[in-house]
């Protein structure tokens, strides 16, 4: 194998693929990205068996020549030491050939590293994907529908399933829900191109952080594949395979409730930063607790620490109906939950001190965050 290649569009590759390489992997060669390089350009893989990433790099765009292939072939090369290699090498354009005994050469300006590389044909093969259930989101979206949900996965492994967030299309719908049993976020929409079946998987939370790291914020189409076991993400250059988590789902429709006692609505921003004030205080004490308490048209967020000291802060609502309230709630799942809602006004709904409640967007169905309240009496 032999090529060159402008420096930056091969570090821009890399960057992508490395986001699948794990160093603590059983299998020793996944350790190392794949780099083949065809007649039509070159390809990059890393894969930790749960995510795999396929980045191509054209060997040119419109008029532009970006890669000269003189020779095709393969190799897997220690993701690691690639990466850093390209990155530090001083020219702008990389020379890369690889000997019989898979012993990678490059060079750039006045450096040139030979590299101790491996059989690409031992590298595990990507999942084949049949792509006739194949529907199209712009990029920006997947992105805020990733946003607005996978914070609220659980990060413990006592229940895997709420590791991930459930995508589900019904009725020509798509709803994302993540929850970690103490707090859930749902974002549901109706973009074109949702596809008329049923489909309903759970995507890692980890594949999916992953993922919004390499989309961009256009809205480029990106492709859709969810099969059994494995779900694919397709944009412009990039491949992104992760594996489903098995298992069903809990029905969170019940969580939800479908009355209030309170509602109130309020500015987000102004009700953001004084739960953020309150939670300075908060954070000494047992899992970041602040209160809040509303009566005739203001609300009061306060907390205590025993060792520090107090603060309370007066909200003003932009309009509030029902019961006087008082509870009291994690400050950082509240942050958390006002930071991903889109909108300058919030309202929520609470049935009870110790029930769950329910902050939308004003005038927007298409967000919802829930939010247990903690016992503190």
């Amino acid at each position: 194998m032999k090529f060159s290649i402008q420096k930056d569009r091969l570090s821009a590759g890399i960057q992508d693929v490395l986001k699948a390489v794990s160093s603590r992997t059983t299998i020793p060669i996944l350790t190392g990205i794949k780099i083949h390089a065809s007649d039509e350009g070159i390809t990059l893989t890393g894969s930790d068996s749960d995510i795999s990433i396929e980045s191509f790099i054209p060997s040119e765009e419109g008029d532009v020549s970006i890669a000269t292939i003189e020779e095709t072939g393969g190799v897997v090369l220690n993701a690691r030491f690639f990466n850093e290699i390209v990155r530090k090498l001083p020219a702008s354009t990389i020379e890369f050939e690889t000997s019989d005994s898979f012993q990678a050469i490059i060079r750039s300006g006045h450096a040139e590293f030979s590299l101790n590389g491996q059989d690409a044909d031992e590298y595990p093969h990507l999942p084949q994907i049949d792509d006739q259930n194949a529907f199209k989101l712009p990029a920006d979206l997947v992105k805020t529908l990733i946003r607005q949900t996978v914070f609220a996965v659980s990060t413990s492994e006592t229940r895997p399933i709420l590791t991930g967030v459930n995508w589900k299309i019904e009725n020509g719908t798509l709803i994302c829900t993540a929850t970690d049993s103490h707090r859930l976020a749902l974002r549901k929409t109706t973009a074109d191109g949702l596809p008329e079946g049923e489909y309903n998987v759970v995507i890692p939370g980890k594949s999916l952080t992953e993922l919004s790291k390499i989309l961009d914020d256009s809205n480029e189409p990106v492709e859709i594949v969810m099969t059994e076991n494995q779900v694919l993400f397709r944009s412009k250059h990039v491949l992104f395979f992760s594996r489903l988590l098995d298992g069903n789902y809990p029905d969170t429709s019940r969580l939800i409730p479908d009355e209030h006692k309170t509602k109130i609505d309020l500015n987000t921003k102004e009700y953001l930063q004084a739960v953020d004030r309150a939670s300075l205080l908060a954070r000494e004490g047992r899992n970041n607790v602040v209160k809040m308490s509303s009566d005739a048209g203001t609300v009061e967020i306060s907390s205590n620490s025993p060792e520090i000291g107090k603060v309370t802060e007066q909200v003003s609502s932009l309009s509030s109906e029902g019961e006087e309230l008082k509870i009291s709630f994690s400050a950082k799942y509240m942050m958390d939950a006002l930071k991903a809602i889109e909108g300058t006004e919030i309202e929520i709904q609470f049935t009870g001190a110790m029930r769950p409640f329910v902050i939308r967007p004003l005038h927007d169905d298409s967000t919802l965050q829930l939010i247990l309240p903690v016992r503190t009496y």
